[in-house]
């Protein structure tokens, strides 16, 4: 299929971009389009339109500080994925990125571009909200920054303004003495998964868990974050550092998801997934917060 027609406009700066979303209502960005594009070509999406942005040569950045990591609008996937210094400040953002879709895919498309899709089945949502990270929005009107605990209201719905453009996104680094995993059960290797988690663990001084949560995609309209101190706690306790048993943090998190049955699986085998998933997520962040200790 082929899209409906659209004005098609390639912005040489920030300013003319926004010059274009505050002029044009309902335009659409394009960035990677790697979800755009079917969109268009299907007609699920229709606009009068559409504003390029692969020439605002600004946008097109990674900054990493001891505070985390800043992506720019137009940095790649797997720009992003092979970043050494982005991974060493934050090695969830890495992990993450390996399990979306396929190299050709990732080679075209950008971080921010998933984040503003807000697809809760995509990786990178659960990462950023998990990580309690933030979206810099700008428009004609001037510039905000938007919590990631706010900036996902719904399936494929974000708290984007029709005249902003997400024009980076910010991922904190890691506490010191913190380990990362990140685990999806999918049909096949680069489908949307079926259910996947994000897991932090941070480990105090005398090396007992200090900090433990995990951010869940596939299971609701929005990522969803789960703190489980209180079950690791309760997995630490009388029992040597390095040992926890995160059974009862499995089963702490099934207890708070409430997915949807659809074509692909119903909604008590993506529950048993999140168990599977977080006792095996929670166990592997663990041996990492270990690991950097060592």
């Amino acid at each position: 299929m082929k899209p409906s027609p659209f004005e098609y406009h390639a912005p040489r700066s920030l300013d003319e971009a926004l010059g274009v979303l505050a002029e044009e209502a309902g335009a659409k960005v394009l960035a990677g389009g790697q979800s755009l594009i079917p969109l268009l070509n299907m007609r699920l999406a229709a606009p009068a339109h559409l504003v390029d942005i692969n020439r605002v040569a600004e946008l097109d950045t990674i900054e990493v500080s001891e505070r985390g990591v800043l992506v720019g609008a137009l940095a790649r996937h797997t720009v992003v994925e092979r970043a050494a210094d982005a991974a060493r400040v934050q090695p969830l953002l890495r992990e993450a990125i390996r399990h979306v879709a396929h190299p050709v895919i990732r080679n075209r498309g950008t971080v921010v571009g998933s984040l503003a899709h807000a697809d809760p089945a995509a990786e990178l949502p659960a990462v950023l909200a998990v990580l309690g990270g933030e979206v810099e929005a700008a428009s004609a009107r001037g510039r905000r920054t938007i919590a990631a605990g706010e900036f996902f209201l719904g399936p494929l719905e974000s708290a984007l303004d029709p005249d902003e453009l997400a024009i980076a996104a910010f991922f904190p680094a890691a506490p010191p003495r913190t380990g990362t995993a990140f685990l999806e059960t999918a049909r096949r290797h680069g489908d949307y998964a079926l259910a996947g988690v994000a897991a932090l663990v941070t480990l105090d001084e005398d090396l007992r868990v200090s900090g433990a949560r995990a951010g869940y995609l596939g299971v609701g309209a929005v990522p969803l974050v789960i703190d489980l101190a209180e079950p690791a706690a309760a997995a630490q306790a009388g029992r040597p550092p390095g040992t926890l048993d995160w059974s009862a943090a499995a089963a702490f998190a099934r207890e708070r998801v409430d997915p949807e049955s659809d074509i692909h699986a119903d909604a008590s085998y993506r529950r048993h997934l999140v168990g599977v998933l977080t006792e095996r997520a929670m166990g592997a962040a663990t041996a990492a917060a270990f690991e950097g200790v060592r």
